[in-house]
């Protein structure tokens, strides 16, 4: 199962992104194909705070745009919602330790221990600090 990040969310979402063609045709095949795609519950939450988020994006999306965009992908039929499970909090402290994770990265920490619990087989992100994070294969969907 693919999984996605927060920033291809966000550059799938706003038009303004210099990503946004490529992040939205690539959601869009998610949401629209017939495999399961992952949504972790702590991306959606961090898409919405992003979004419209003034000193990020002026202007801002609205509060209803981003809820209604994020609506629009957790009723994608193919769409797998990831949260927290019994294992997580075991997977998550090896993934800190491992990967010396403090401070600001122990939320990526949070969102791969979640993609690996769910057997995720790769998340997309732009984001190249998931690479530190062992049995998570990440792939960024914009590049090529």
């Amino acid at each position: 199962m693919i999984a996605t990040d927060t920033n291809i969310l966000v550059y799938a979402h706003r038009a303004d992104s210099q990503w946004h063609d490529r992040a939205k045709s690539r959601i869009e095949a998610l949401a629209h194909g017939r495999i399961s795609w992952g949504l972790p519950w702590p991306c959606v939450h961090e898409f919405v705070a992003v979004a419209t988020h003034p000193r990020i994006y002026d202007p801002a999306s609205t509060l209803s745009q981003a809820i209604d965009q994020a609506g629009a992908w957790l009723e994608s039929p193919a769409a797998v919602l990831l949260g927290e499970t019994r294992e997580h909090w075991q997977v998550l402290t090896g993934l800190l330790q491992e990967g010396r994770v403090t401070g600001p990265l122990v939320h990526d920490a949070r969102v791969a221990a979640i993609c690996i619990a769910h057997g995720v087989t790769e998340l997309w992100t732009a984001d190249r600090d998931f690479s530190r994070f062992p049995g998570l294969a990440v792939h960024n969907p914009l590049q090529g």
